[in-house]
């Protein structure tokens, strides 16, 4: 197996000790609704999609080709602890505008996460593995929110509970690729040459693909949608 290293030095991280369990799924919690089978390459595709777009689907899409999956979660978030709440449109909303762009029967829309009641990545994917042991499991995301991927609650501990698969966005490319998280775990990259073999491997390993880039953004949609609303 070919690993591309980066070079490192010491940094300053946020969160990189074990995460505590300190939340975690309700007892109870609903059925998930998943219908994941042991064996499964399943990409785990997680956010606050505020809203969705067409972006969010080339990042699932390109995962979905390159490393061979069998699914693509979407996990739509009750509400990132990262971002503002007044600012964050219904769950119910978001979902909606998720299947818009998530095409396909492979690709899952779901509210896990409001279904048992975690809000950090951390305890949902802890929840995941212990309700579908035996499906191999990948943590999706694009290149901006590797940039910030170390001020996560148990980042440390995501990069080495499952692989991890970056896709190139606008706009972070040379960021994303010296991010602390790249650089702390610079020694677990995998050439995208392999990343069809990536769901395969124990953690920590993760890979960065790039792909021609779709400039959609979460953000300058909703910047758009304010310009448009009538004033109040």
């Amino acid at each position: 197996m070919s690993i591309s290293r980066l070079s490192a030095e010491p940094l300053s991280f946020f969160h990189a000790g074990p995460a505590p369990r300190t939340s975690g799924p309700r007892p109870g919690a609903l059925r998930d609704g998943l219908a994941l089978a042991p064996g499964m390459k399943v990409g785990l595709f997680g956010g606050s999609f505020n809203p969705a777009h067409d972006g969010h689907a080339h990042v699932a899409e390109t995962a979905m080709r390159r490393l061979d999956l069998d699914r693509v979660v979407w996990l739509v978030s009750p509400q990132n602890p990262l971002k503002s709440s007044s600012q964050t449109a219904p769950l119910a909303e978001r979902m909606a505008g998720a299947r818009g762009v998530a095409h396909g029967p492979r690709m899952i829309v779901s509210d896990f996460e409001s279904r048992v009641g975690t809000n950090r990545t951390i305890d949902t994917l802890r929840e995941l593995q212990r309700r579908h042991p035996g499906v191999r499991f990948v943590w999706l995301m694009g290149s901006d929110n590797l940039e910030t991927f170390h001020r996560w609650r148990g980042w440390t501990d995501i990069m080495r509970m499952m692989p991890v698969a970056v896709v190139a966005r606008p706009g972070s490319l040379l960021e994303s690729r010296a991010a602390p998280a790249a650089r702390r775990f610079a020694g677990d990259r995998v050439s995208s040459r392999e990343a069809r073999l990536l769901p395969l491997m124990a953690a920590p390993a993760w890979t960065y693909l790039t792909a021609p880039l779709n400039p959609s953004s979460s953000t300058a949609l909703r910047a758009v949608g304010a310009l448009s609303a009538p004033p109040a």
